[in-house]
């Protein structure tokens, strides 16, 4: 499952720039619609282009890592009849 980090990056960057970053704003700012953004936060393994990805890394002036995590999930064994 790919993880998103992108709470983690917003809250990062209103920090550093010590003010509220808006899903709208960001949307604005990179051309991603909102309701994408929403996804990519809120419903964990979403997929999503990577046009998307290169988008966000501009905008949060990241390397895709810090973006995103692969967990491995465990895949379980058939079972035998």
């Amino acid at each position: 499952m790919i993880r998103y980090h992108l709470k983690e990056l917003i809250a990062e960057k209103e920090f550093a720039e010590r003010r509220r970053i808006t899903i709208g704003e960001i949307a604005k700012e990179t051309g991603i619609n909102r309701m994408t953004l929403s996804k990519i936060i809120n419903h964990p393994g979403h997929s999503t282009v990577t046009d998307n990805l290169d988008k966000l890394c501009y905008y949060f002036d990241c390397e895709i890592e810090q973006l995103v995590t692969h967990i491995k999930e465990e895949i379980s064994a058939p079972t035998e009849t």
